[in-house]
């Protein structure tokens, strides 16, 4: 093939590169009026249970993603486990309650500068009606209690000591959810709505017993159940409801979550979800009550190209843009992969759900937020699909674009062209495969099982946060290419 072919034939695969990738145009209006854009999706995250938090590296995790998103609240199962020593009744048969343990997990969150979202959650053994554990690992009773005034007696006393610890103005910023997830198998009583509508009214009682400014709420479903059916029972009842909580996962099976055997794939379950909910609340006979989605992920189960990969930067930019208005306060399950639900972890990367892997390595899943955090606090006319226009206090306009692709595989570049940028230059932050994840790393070296110290100083480097790119903005225009699986947040107006 000679020189002039070959430049041909380049100039041709030019052309079919440029035909097929993806371009888009986010047109900014700087000037428009904007709408309230609050954090909801940073507000809170979950753990796994309560003991974990006693850990350093708990707490040094917590202290690494509180510096880079806007965490307020923590929430975990478990604060009335056994091995947190809560329960047991003395030679009379009278119940002894100890909060020594309790206080020790309370104390260090508000000294890491978070408070409790409170879970009353699960059965101290001497107060269930039976033996039924839970598949976790650390086996948590899951019974219901044998005598429901018992139960209410305990969250009564646990409230009672917390306002006297803590005192009232801090205790009613809290949230006291009931249980978790009683619609699976966390929840023995059967049936299962009315044995925990039982236990609902019994720990709403007594928490408004203690004050009627602590918050209370429930069902704390999974699958997006019970909402509006949770709410009508209430207001029936004339049962307090501070909040109506839920959970949903993006692999959750549509039949579940909404009743009919699909097509909801993993990219729209949580904007799907996130509606239905809203429009069931609305519809129900308490509509203004505040909705939390008090756990999400992109999965419930371990795989590692979904929550170790940067596929959660697009997945997370879209569930963000679709909570708009949808939703009080979210909870990322979870910040930590400090975790033992299924046991000791038994490689760095398991698909474990948190933003720091068991080692202490920042995920891409941790950037993603800290990244998402740059955005402005209202929301600006111009984003349409993978991209998210936003003013920030400061006056900066901060845009967040983003490049959708299926969990492992490949897809073509996304080129935004952005119209109306103030001038100045801009910053561009990204994630994606070749930006701060240190999984793509991990998986160059054989994902080994374990690294040596030189792999966890080189794992330490890819995932430390990359510097942004600053270009200038020509005539109000920027291009920014952004590949699969990435996402790119751009402070425009930068001087």
């Amino acid at each position: 093939m000679n020189a002039d072919r070959l430049a041909l034939w380049a100039a041709l695969l030019g052309l079919l590169c440029s035909a097929s990738a993806p371009t888009q145009t986010v047109r900014i209006d700087a000037a428009a009026k904007g709408e309230p854009f609050p954090h909801v999706w940073e507000k809170a995250f979950g753990s796994g249970r309560a003991a974990l938090s006693l850990r350093e590296s708990w707490r040094r995790n917590l202290d690494t993603v509180r510096a880079a998103a806007g965490v307020e609240y923590v929430r975990f199962h478990a604060i009335f486990h056994d091995e947190n020593g809560v329960y047991s009744r003395d030679k009379e048969g009278k119940p002894v309650y100890n909060f020594n343990q309790t206080d020790r997990i309370y104390d260090g969150l508000l000294q890491h500068g978070v408070r409790p979202y409170v879970e009353l959650s699960f059965m101290p053994r001497q107060l269930a009606a039976g033996p039924v554990f839970h598949p976790f690992w650390y086996r948590p009773i899951v019974s219901p209690p044998a005598d429901y005034r018992a139960w209410g007696d305990l969250v009564e006393a646990f409230a009672r000591h917390l306002v006297a610890r803590y005192g009232i103005d801090e205790v009613a910023g809290w949230y006291f959810e009931v249980w978790n997830e009683p619609n699976l198998d966390f929840w023995a009583g059967e049936p299962k709505f009315d044995t925990y509508m039982r236990l609902y009214e019994a720990s709403a009682a007594a928490l408004k017993r203690v004050s009627p400014r602590l918050r209370v709420g429930g069902p704390a479903t999974a699958q997006a159940a019970w909402t509006g059916r949770f709410l009508n029972e209430c207001a029936q009842r004339n049962l307090p409801a501070d909040f109506v909580s839920t959970h949903v996962y993006a692999n959750d099976r549509p039949l579940d979550v909404f009743g009919v055997d699909g097509p909801v794939d993993r990219r729209t379950m949580l904007p799907r979800a996130l509606e239905k909910v809203f429009q069931e609340v609305r519809r129900s006979a308490r509509p203004a009550t505040p909705i939390h989605w008090s756990e999400f992920n992109a999965s419930y189960m371990n795989e590692p190209e979904v929550t170790d990969s940067s596929y959660i930067g697009p997945w997370l930019a879209e569930t963000i843009a679709a909570a708009r208005g949808r939703t009080e306060l979210m909870s990322f399950w979870t910040f930590s992969d400090d975790f033992e639900e299924q046991g000791i972890f038994q490689s760095p990367f398991y698909g474990g759900f948190g933003l720091i892997n068991p080692l202490g390595i920042p995920k891409a899943s941790f950037h993603v937020f800290r990244l998402l955090h740059l955005l402005g606090d209202e929301f600006l006319p111009g984003g349409e699909s993978n991209a998210l226009v936003t003013r920030r206090r400061d006056g900066r306009i901060v845009v967040a674009l983003w490049n959708y692709a299926e969990p492992g595989q490949a897809g073509p570049d996304r080129t935004f062209t952005l119209t109306g940028a103030p001038a100045g230059a801009a910053l561009i932050h990204r994630v994606d495969p070749e930006h701060s994840s240190a999984y793509e790393r991990w998986k160059q070296m054989g994902s080994p099982r374990s690294v040596s110290p030189e792999q966890q100083r080189e794992l330490e480097a890819v995932a430390a946060p990359a510097p942004p790119e600053r270009c200038s903005v020509g005539g109000g225009k920027l291009t920014v290419t952004v590949p699969a699986h990435g996402l790119a947040v751009v402070e425009l107006g930068v001087h």
